[in-house]
């Protein structure tokens, strides 16, 4: 294998030894939030703060695992300086918006680090260095993108990181985050199974 394919087997090594592991921690502590709030049992006080913080660390690891992604696509791509450096500016901004959800206390600045985070990813996934399959919305490889899932698995996990307070003070955002994690947890599935499928274009299946 090249040093290319290399750097390639970073972003899923990421989410398949740190970010899925994590993913199923955070999903039993919630369930067993839940179970604390409508009183079927009894948890030590330490799990909701558990469940929050294993949940930052979902989000901030598939953040860092796309980030990575998107710059291998460029170091493919062999862009030059004039182009590589504001893409790699973009790059410290998301990721550093990502880093301060979790030191931001006001809910303005959390809504507006995770919203840069957000459409940082949105800017560095949309050059064409970058594969996306479709980015028509009406065609249906659009759906089977992995970078589009990605990028919505990634909003509704920053939504999540930076309304956590929110969420445990108000009975209709923890509706909301109910739905958002099962949806959530559809979009780590496709992940895998579109993840898969590039990895066997890029060669690694012959």
């Amino acid at each position: 294998m090249t040093v290319a394919h290399w750097f390639a087997l970073l972003h899923p090594v990421l989410m398949i030894l740190f970010v899925y592991p994590v993913v199923g921690a955070t999903i039993r502590l919630g369930i067993l939030v839940r179970e604390q709030r409508l009183g079927i049992t009894q948890q030590p006080a330490l799990v909701p703060v558990e469940h929050g913080d294993h949940g930052r660390w979902v989000t901030t690891g598939t953040v860092v695992a796309v980030l990575i992604a998107l710059v291998w696509s460029y170091g493919v791509a062999a862009l030059p300086l004039a182009r590589l450096l504001p893409l790699l500016a973009v790059v410290a901004g998301g990721l550093g918006s990502c880093l301060a959800l979790w030191r931001v206390k006001q809910p303005a600045l959390r809504a507006v680090y995770a919203l840069l985070c957000w459409l940082a990813l949105l800017a560095l996934g949309l050059q064409p260095e970058v594969w996306r399959l479709s980015d028509n919305p009406l065609g249906g490889g659009f759906w089977a993108s992995h970078f589009w899932s990605g990028w919505l698995l990634c909003g509704l996990l920053l939504f999540s990181m930076a309304a956590k307070p929110e969420i445990a003070g108000s009975l209709r955002l923890r509706r909301l985050h109910v739905g958002s994690a099962f949806l959530m947890a559809v979009l780590l599935a496709v992940q895998a199974i579109t993840g898969s499928r590039d990895l066997w274009q890029l060669g690694f299946g012959g």
